[in-house]
């Protein structure tokens, strides 16, 4: 505490904030040429307050010196062969060391991308604490007198990763509460933190720069294959660090939505096409629009157009052949279908689920509802996998207990923070993961909450018509060399739209 000022007769108050030289960062305290505004006058006259105006522009000398203390460092290296050939009589011989580590540095390909994602680092370690202390001096932060210290920083094609620590007294959903403001300090599109599952101090913050996804993801990995396996991890997308996304199908179940044009059913083509390209797989069509899965109709065991009725009779045999499987497993002591129990996988495709919830008889579409509900239930240990997609996310369109039992849940760009929930399940987007807020123009941007905790931002690989018709016909000949297992016959439910 200070003391009393001997003139103002203000009351004593807090000194400024220490600036962090402890912190764990490396770059100590922030970029900030504050020079002591706010400190108290004390008893003694003119000599106290110059004393203290000494003090200010010495802190202030210290902290900028300790913040750019890597290009300081820098170069003292690069000087220190010129001043020791000058000191030692060869000025000559000391400035051509030092144009020879300067030509190393500039010239050598990974030393100057080193030595420009070091100093980018720091130069983002200095942002970060100039932002926090600029809203910790306005006093409407929660740490306010202490240093949320970077412990690291790592470059993203979206920006930069920040592993932060925040001080005793502050807690990370204080941080949290201030991500927008943190945002319009530093003058980026965007901050996220996340909290450290294991360390309630510790927290990773996004500073989102740019938008990653706003370029199409490259072509899908498996557009050449000859023959795939559903068992393996299908290669779905590229989320917002340039990564890519993967899907495990087996014992999961996938609900999709998003509205018309946002790229629903090209996502779905990548799931049908592993599918198709596996021949131990029966594949099972429900096309609600008679045209979107037309394509595979040549590799699909069973489907069904618009007919609730008929879709109803596809679920029925399947549920049967469910009920089968489970006394297997139940003679063979086993718990679930695995890739060597013999048994092949069976996918269910829907596109558009709202079609068959919605229309034909009331009987029917209860019917219907039932069924799905019980082979997204039970299916899974018995290697039955559902895959369904809607335009019309909505709450009154897909029942939350039919949509809770699928595992995971992609939604595309949606019109509503309400819709996108309806597919993620309630909640997200009040934690600020929502599809509403994806650009209309990026077709196949959208939320994939699977493997991970929370959701993740991605954009879909793309199939084109000529791609999609290339990878169906290979599927066809596949199917047809008998290179899997032949059709077992117990799904024999069929309308031919193929």
């Amino acid at each position: 505490m200070a003391e009393p000022s001997a003139q103002s007769g203000h009351e004593p108050h807090d000194a400024p904030a220490a600036w962090g030289f402890d912190s764990p960062g490396g770059w100590g305290g922030g970029y900030g040429t504050g020079s002591g505004a706010g400190i108290p006058d004390r008893p003694g006259g003119g000599s106290a307050q110059q004393g203290g105006l000494v003090g200010a522009v010495l802190r202030c000398v210290a902290r900028n010196v300790w913040a750019f203390g890597l290009e300081l460092g820098a170069l003292a290296v690069l000087a220190a062969p010129a001043v020791l050939g000058a000191a030692h009589g060869w000025p000559i011989v000391g400035g051509l060391g030092s144009g020879l580590l300067l030509a190393v540095l500039l010239g050598v390909g990974p030393m100057r991308r080193l030595a420009g994602r070091v100093r980018h680092q720091a130069m983002t370690r200095r942002c970060w604490h100039r932002a926090v202390r600029a809203l910790g001096d306005a006093d409407t932060a929660a740490w306010r007198g202490g240093q949320v210290a970077v412990r690291a920083v790592t470059c993203r094609p979206a920006g930069d990763v920040l592993d932060v620590r925040v001080p005793v007294g502050g807690t990370v959903a204080d941080l949290e509460k201030a991500a927008e403001a943190l945002a319009v300090v530093l003058e980026i599109r965007q901050v996220r933190v996340r909290r450290d599952p294991d360390n309630a101090r510790q927290a990773r913050v996004s500073l989102i720069r740019r938008d990653p996804l706003a370029a199409p993801a490259p072509a899908w990995p498996h557009t050449g294959a000859e023959r795939l396996s559903l068992w393996d991890p299908i290669p779905v997308g590229v989320d917002e660090d340039g990564q890519p996304v993967t899907l495990t199908l087996p014992e999961r179940n996938v609900l999709l939505g998003g509205e018309p044009g946002a790229g629903k059913s090209a996502a779905l083509s990548l799931l049908v096409a592993t599918a198709a390209l596996d021949p131990n797989v029966r594949l099972h069509l429900l096309d609600g629009k008679l045209v979107e899965l037309a394509g595979w109709a040549g590799c699909a065991d069973s489907t069904a157009g618009v007919n609730v009725e008929d879709a109803n009779l596809l679920l029925a045999r399947l549920r049967a052949e469910m009920d089968a499987r489970y006394l297997s497993l139940l003679a063979n002591r086993a718990r679930k279908v695995a890739p060597d129990f013999g048994l092949p996988l069976h996918l269910v495709v829907i596109d558009e689920l709202a079609h068959y919830l919605l229309n034909g008889e009331r009987k029917e579409r209860a019917l219907f509802a039932e069924l799905m509900r019980d082979l997204v239930a039970r299916g899974r240990a018995a290697g039955i996998i559902v895959i369904a997609a809607t335009q019309k996310p909505q709450h009154d369109v897909i029942p939350t207990a039919l949509r809770d039992l699928f595992g995971f849940r992609w939604a595309l760009r949606c019109s509503t923070p309400q819709a996108s929930d309806t597919v993620l399940g309630a909640g997200w987007a009040s934690q600020g993961h929502t599809a509403s807020d994806i650009d209309s123009a990026h077709r196949g941007v959208g939320l994939l909450l699977h493997e991970g905790a929370q959701p993740v931002r991605l954009r879909s690989h793309y199939l084109d018509d000529p791609t999609l018709a290339s990878i169906a016909a290979r599927a066809e000949r596949l199917r047809r060399s008998g290179a899997g297992q032949q059709p077992t016959g117990d799904i024999a439910c069929q309308e031919q739209t193929r």
